[in-house]
């Protein structure tokens, strides 16, 4: 059991005076390849806020900065400079009545918005961070990572029958074309590693392993000069 509280089944005196910290799953909606669904940031985002202990959870964020992915149809980019301004209004809003506010975000490429949004939320007096939903030695997009990952929370949205083995150079090598000409400039199909050897079993080991790492950020709740919990 988790303890945890969803904000859209309760009604408003139910969250009066609360002492929880509020939870904000931070996704996207951009493709992930021809075989996982446009949201799965969202849906990881989702999943680790939820099996976080002892918190009340918002509704997701579920558009993003994927300006990087605009080469494929379907996605869906709300850009940074307008993430950065939904994260600060939601905070000030939010802060109103909540004592802490994590945001716990499932896509990379609004990293650079949240660190702003959150140091200024942080410079106001407001005591916000952000998580990432990541773990050392994952594969950059669409790989085994994710798509283990939704192996094991949502079986159902992933289509095996059409994986394929994407781009599997080194991010680092990769991120000259990536920021000139986005994702079309490095993968034909949107991936970023390869999933085809993915399995639920894995993606319940890593999944373990991103809540371990948010739950334990949450209890030190150290953010730093950027707002990210260390």
């Amino acid at each position: 059991m988790t303890d945890n509280r969803d904000l859209t089944e309760l009604p408003s005196p139910a969250v009066a005076g609360s002492t929880r910290t509020v939870v904000v799953p931070v996704g996207s909606f951009e493709q992930h390849g021809p075989h996982l669904p446009m949201n799965t940031d969202t849906r990881i985002a989702s999943a680790v806020a939820h099996a976080l202990p002892g918190v009340l959870i918002a509704p997701a964020l579920e558009y993003g900065a994927s300006g990087e992915h605009e080469g494929f149809p379907g996605t869906i980019s709300i850009g940074a400079e307008v993430m950065e301004a939904v994260i600060v209004e939601f905070g000030r809003s939010a802060f109103h009545w909540a004592p802490r506010v994590l945001f716990v975000n499932g896509h990379g490429g609004n990293g650079p918005a949240l660190a702003k949004a959150v140091a200024l939320l942080r410079y106001e007096g407001r005591d916000a961070a952000w998580a990432p939903c990541a773990v050392p030695g994952a594969d950059a997009h669409a790989g085994h990572t994710e798509t283990s990952l939704l192996l094991h929370l949502e079986p159902e949205c992933v289509n095996l029958d059409v994986a394929e083995m994407g781009n599997t150079s080194p991010i680092a090598e990769l991120m000259p074309r990536l920021r000139a000409g986005g994702m079309a400039a490095v993968t034909e199909n949107g991936i970023l590693g390869d999933p085809l050897g993915a399995t639920a079993h894995g993606g319940a080991l890593i999944f373990g392993e991103l809540v371990q790492r948010v739950s334990d950020g949450l209890d030190r709740w150290l953010p730093g000069p950027d707002g990210r919990l260390r």
